[in-house]
């Protein structure tokens, strides 16, 4: 109870500052229990640094962190109902899975018995009973991250903190994992925090994205939104978009870098505008009668291959992403120096109050 005697509110409720030298983090963070919120930023960003301080490994200089309403300030590592799934799982090597994941009872105060048989549930909730007695080295990547889950989760944790739990696997393993970890976090009814780079990790995993730069929270929000309205260039490239910030007057917006662009939405003040790679067609020389409303004459800086396709990375009067299949890249014989004539319809971008 609050000292006003409302229940304390259940969930996270913290405030991470931490200073390093010349860097700040600075990050507030709220999440209701069954919430899976990601912390996604470049490296650097301060998102381990964040999952640290909430694990207790880095002390705060500031703020505050609350589990539940019980302040974990003060509170040693070791004594926080707090989970953690580390980037290299950190298994014990000299122990068998049953004991890696029987460890986090016992130091809790289980018995030895009590501990195996808690352990003994999580394993086969994760698949991978007939692995229980096999030693860390005997095990996949995808094996060794469910058992680092099941050994977090068997403390029964009000808090799962997870750092780039996907990133040592190879792809194929990474899809297999990435399904089990969303059926597992959809099942935990306490709060977890999901570290990670990998836009797709954050996008299938989380309810929640708080995208940090500089220590600092630059946007937040639920995945579609974040990915329809990014606000910062790490956030457009992150989910794959062309981003400009300009002034809009009716539907032609001057960039604050760059020439006017027409857009679908009619606006009016500071405005950011965003359109996929795909929608921009590239021609070699300029198009006549063409019904796109931008047109820009641009320079071929560079070619690399996106998937199936090729990604010109264009500089010019507008410099820009688009995307091409590889027959299309071959006939227009695209080339660094390249010349060619890059045009975008109105109806396929995207504009939004900045």
């Amino acid at each position: 109870m609050t000292a006003a005697g409302a229940p304390a509110a259940a969930g996270l409720d913290c405030r991470l500052v931490v200073d390093r030298g010349s860097f700040r983090l600075d990050v507030t963070l709220r999440a209701a229990p069954g919430d899976v919120v990601a912390l996604l930023g470049p490296n650097g960003a301060g998102k381990t640094t964040a999952l640290r301080a909430m694990a207790g490994l880095v002390p705060l200089t500031e703020g505050h962190l609350r589990l539940d309403g019980e302040a974990l300030e003060r509170t040693a590592p070791e004594s926080r109902p707090v989970g953690v799934v580390f980037q290299d799982y950190l298994l014990f090597p000299h122990l068998s899975a049953l004991d890696n994941v029987a460890f986090g009872p016992r130091c809790r105060g289980a018995t030895k018995a009590q501990a195996r048989a808690r352990a003994a549930v999580w394993l086969e909730r994760m698949g991978l009973t007939e692995h229980a007695a096999a030693k860390p080295r005997r095990l996949s990547g995808g094996q060794a991250q469910r058992v680092a889950l099941a050994r977090a989760l068997a403390t029964h944790p009000r808090l799962l903190l997870l750092d780039e739990p996907l990133a040592a696997l190879d792809a194929r393993t990474r899809l297999e994992v990435r399904a089990g970890l969303r059926r597992h976090l959809a099942a935990f009814e306490a709060v977890a925090v999901l570290v990670t780079h990998d836009p797709l990790d954050a996008m299938v995993l989380a309810d929640r994205l708080v995208v940090v730069e500089h220590g600092q929270v630059v946007q937040e929000g639920a995945p579609p939104d974040i990915a329809r309205h990014p606000r910062t260039e790490y956030i457009a490239q992150l989910v794959g978009l062309n981003l400009y910030r300009g002034r809009a007057d009716g539907h032609t917006v001057r960039l604050d870098a760059g020439p006017s662009l027409t857009t679908a939405e009619e606006l009016s003040g500071p405005v950011f505008v965003a359109f996929p790679p795909s929608a921009v067609t590239l021609h070699r020389d300029r198009p006549a009668g063409s019904s796109a409303r931008n047109l820009w004459r641009c320079e071929v800086a560079g070619l690399e291959t996106h998937g199936d396709q090729i990604r010109a990375d264009l500089g010019g009067q507008l410099p820009l992403a688009a995307d091409l299949t590889t027959v299309a890249a071959a006939e227009l014989d695209l080339h660094p120096g390249a010349t060619v004539w890059a045009t975008l319809k109105a109806a396929q971008t995207h504009a939004y109050p900045a």
